[in-house]
């Protein structure tokens, strides 16, 4: 039979088709990415977010922090060594504090922090005259600073000592501190005359103007700055080491010793940066000194504000569009966790070197959205792929190699290609009389049709054969495409025999339910022809509908061995390239040579010769040599003796011998 020849889509089209598609998904890369920058711009200037960022500072600024500085204060704690040994509950009678005093001044101390607000009179006015007698411009008093609100405005309400200490010359400096959201103490005051500031300017330093917003830098938990007991500097020349207070700065104040954790709280103590891993509070007085040092030294980290972290959002949004510009697979997670990683990296040295804190969660989270969620459009994208491949291969393909091709789409390539492909046509022999003997049954003959067609079509998908189309009564089907198949030839032949076995199985089912029925059986006889040779094979069609199928020499070569294999009494014919590559494994036997039409050389055709031996073969080939020569003659006994040695060929030299007599 002749197969029609479709017109083939052209690749410039399907290069068309693969442009538009990667224009459509960049353009939703492109509306991902200002998404993502736009909406973590938007929740970065949130209060939740700023705490989440307040939360990494936490965890970046204590690793490789600098040093406790070596010329920093020292803490004379008010702790519980010293309670039991001065034998007196807080608070304790100012004349002590005017002895500690006088005790860290002839010890040499350059300044003295009294991290103590004495805003009331005392209950007896000698012990106000005793520490008033002692202060002088070398002591900073802790004042406090607390706002009331109002309905109608804010009102800032400053508690100071008492003027009979103020006269003396002491200073006053404000010990309130600015807390977070979530309680921890992380800035810096801004108060110019904050009680860090003002011990600085007191010790003859020259400390940096704090800045809004700025974050201190720890140097650890409690009690890493050197700390002695209250009543060891009332005493230091029995208690402590010679020379300790000389030309340093001393902070006195509350510092228990164990320090309150931070599920107790307690009095005067602050979770810091450090609290994150030992949950534990670090007193007032060291909080006040660990703001001197970041003070003086210049420790403290500017925070980043909006100019530079959403410019900084922005750059990784970008980036992260730029990481998945082509593709997206299971190693964006890596690529994206090597970015994140990179991110965080960053900020730390950003940090640590230009001391600023650009938080890594917004550039983060952008890279991240991006990179996720363009891996989902594009998993989403496969997903529809993979459906439309098995929707288009389902009818033409065995499962499993549907499966191979949704796994891996690249390998279809449906704009057209030239391939080496093995092409098998199957027509049912006589079908316009069975047509005529069904007129009066469609239904019966569509089901028989259909109980014929499914074995053959099972045949050619369990042999790994895609299954071009259905004309009628007739299929065609190729191998090698649109998966590869080095054995496609093989793999032909070896589909056509099971479709001959199955026609078998057929026509005896066919016979007992005719003598059932009491009616005569009808036998059911195919034609199959195979052939071997380049093609074109794509998507055949026009530009509204198209299918999968091939066309070429080739084709309609295989086309002309099935409709010539009835003439020659055989079910199976093979083209040449066929049979040379399926003679490993199967007896082929070439039976004549045929001209196709629009082609001047001729074609030699073989079969397959089932349970031929060697020697039967040769016989074989001897007789068809002759043939060729006309040296045969329908009385030669050869014909006997081939039909004894190749039974399956039995019909075959009938029907030579037949022409030789007409």
């Amino acid at each position: 039979m002749n197969t029609p020849a479709p017109a083939l889509v052209p690749q410039r089209f399907a290069a068309a088709v693969e442009r538009i598609r990667r224009s459509t998904r960049r353009m939703k890369l492109a509306v991902l990415t200002a998404f993502v920058a736009a909406l973590v711009s938007l929740v970065s200037l949130t209060g939740t977010w700023s705490l989440a960022d307040l939360r990494a500072y936490d965890y970046l600024s204590i690793i490789g922090r600098p040093p406790l500085p070596k010329d920093g204060p020292i803490i004379v704690a008010i702790d519980e060594p010293s309670m039991a040994e001065i034998g007196s509950q807080w608070p304790w009678p100012r004349a002590l504090h005017a002895r500690l005093v006088e005790s860290l001044r002839r010890a040499g101390a350059r300044a003295i922090a009294l991290d103590v607000i004495f805003a009331e009179p005392a209950a007896a006015a000698e012990n106000d005259t005793a520490l008033a007698a002692v202060l002088g411009p070398d002591i900073v008093l802790a004042g406090d600073q607390s706002v009331i609100e109002t309905p109608q405005a804010d009102q800032f309400v400053r508690t100071e000592p008492l003027p009979l200490f103020t006269e003396t010359g002491a200073k006053v400096g404000i010990a309130s501190v600015n807390l977070s959201g979530d309680g921890t103490l992380r800035q810096v005051p801004p108060y110019s005359d904050g009680f860090a500031v003002t011990l600085a300017a007191v010790a003859g330093a020259d400390p940096a103007p704090p800045l809004s917003g700025a974050l201190v830098q720890t140097f650890g938990p409690a009690r890493t700055y050197p700390t002695v007991s209250y009543y060891q500097a009332l005493d230091p020349e029995n208690f402590l080491p010679a020379g300790i207070f000389r030309d340093r700065v001393v902070i006195v104040g509350l510092s228990l010793q164990n320090a309150p954790t931070l599920a107790e709280g307690g009095i005067d103590a602050f979770a810091i940066s450090d609290t994150v891993f030992s949950r534990g509070l670090v007193a007032g007085a060291e909080v006040q000194a660990t703001i001197y040092d970041n003070l003086v030294h210049r420790l403290f980290i500017k925070r980043a504000g909006a100019t530079i972290a959403i410019p900084a959002i922005i750059l990784a949004s970008l980036a992260a569009a730029l990481a998945v510009s082509r593709s997206t697979s299971w190693r964006t997670l890596g690529y994206g966790a090597i970015a994140l990683t990179l991110i965080f990296l960053a900020s730390y040295v950003l940090m640590r070197l230009g001391h600023v804190f650009v938080s890594p969660l917004g550039p983060g989270l952008a890279f991240f959205g991006v990179a996720v969620g363009q891996a989902g459009l594009d998993y989403a994208e496969e997903r529809r792929q993979r459906r439309e491949i098995t929707r288009a291969f389902s009818q033409y393909l065995s499962p499993a190699l549907v499966e191979r091709l949704a796994q891996d789409p690249s390998q279809l390539k449906l704009g057209g290609e030239r391939r080496t492909l093995t092409i098998l046509f199957c027509d049912v022999r006589g079908f316009t009389t069975i047509s005529e003997d069904m007129k009066d049954d469609p239904e019966g003959l569509t089901t028989l049709i259909n109980r014929l067609l499914t074995p053959l079509s099972e045949a050619v998908l369990n042999r790994g054969g895609t299954i071009d189309k259905y004309i009628g009564d007739c299929l065609m089907a190729f191998w090698n495409a649109p998966l590869d198949d080095p054995d496609h030839a093989v793999h032909a032949v070896q589909a056509a025999r099971d479709m001959l076995t199955a026609l078998s199985n057929l026509n005896a089912e066919l016979e007992a339910e005719a003598n059932t029925a009491g009616r005569p059986p009808k036998t059911l006889r195919i034609g199959i022809g195979i052939n071997t040779g380049e093609c074109v094979v794509g998507n055949m069609g026009s530009a509204r509908r198209f299918d999968y199928s091939a066309l070429g020499d080739a084709v309609n070569l295989a086309s002309r061995l099935e409709g010539a294999s009835k003439d020659y009494g055989i079910s199976l014919l093979l083209g040449e390239r066929t049979a040379r590559l399926a003679a490993a494994k199967f007896p082929t036997a070439e039976i004549d040579r045929i001209t196709v039409k629009g082609r001047s050389e001729v074609s030699p055709v073989f079969t397959v010769a089932d349970g031929a031996s060697e020697s039967a073969l040769e016989h074989h080939h001897r007789f068809v040599e002759a043939k060729y020569r006309g040296a045969v003659t329908a009385d030669d006994p050869l014909f006997e003796q081939l039909k004894s040695e190749l039974p399956s060929l039995e019909r075959y030299y009938e029907r030579e011998r037949e022409r030789l007599l007409h």
